[in-house]
């Protein structure tokens, strides 16, 4: 009966290090190009690409009907001879800078990535803020009734 645990966990742990290991890709064999240069950098446009579907992963990670509708424009772009960045523009230009993973830095995205460093910076500020104001007050001289009330209890 251990036997059959340790085996089962074994072969658990050893699926999940091979589900992490390898990528679950969502492009189809009758999507791949024969071309592997052409497809290599279909990939490469592609993992950059968001699923506006899913919106936390890539294109080539989705298997969202739309998701495989943009591996298609990108490897048929491709083939008539796009740049990557004509194909990157086009894909802009129809769905926003939103289909971008890497949005690039602009007045329109600044608030993105440069919002984490603010609440960051913010926070800080608040520990600082609250560790100054809980300082301890230096101590102030004894009153005479305080002084009067020490010596009676130290026995003076």
């Amino acid at each position: 009966m251990r036997a059959r645990r340790l085996a089962a966990a074994v072969l658990a742990l050893a699926f999940a290090a091979l589900s992490q290991a390898a990528p679950a890709l969502a492009v189809q064999p009758d999507e791949i190009l024969k071309d592997p240069v052409l497809e290599a950098r279909a990939r490469a446009i592609s993992a950059e690409l968001r699923c506006l579907v899913c919106q936390n992963q890539s294109i080539d990670d989705s298997d969202a009907p739309l998701a495989r509708d943009l591996r298609l424009i990108v490897r048929e772009k491709l083939t008539k001879g796009a740049s990557d960045a004509e194909i990157r523009t086009f894909l802009v230009d129809r769905y926003g800078e939103f289909v971008l993973l890497r949005p690039p830095f602009n007045a329109g995205t600044a608030l993105l990535w440069l919002g984490p460093f603010a609440v960051l910076i913010g926070g800080a500020a608040v520990v600082w803020a609250n560790a100054r104001r809980r300082r301890p007050a230096a101590p102030s001289a004894l009153t005479d009734e305080e002084k009067r009330e020490l010596e009676e209890v130290a026995g003076r």
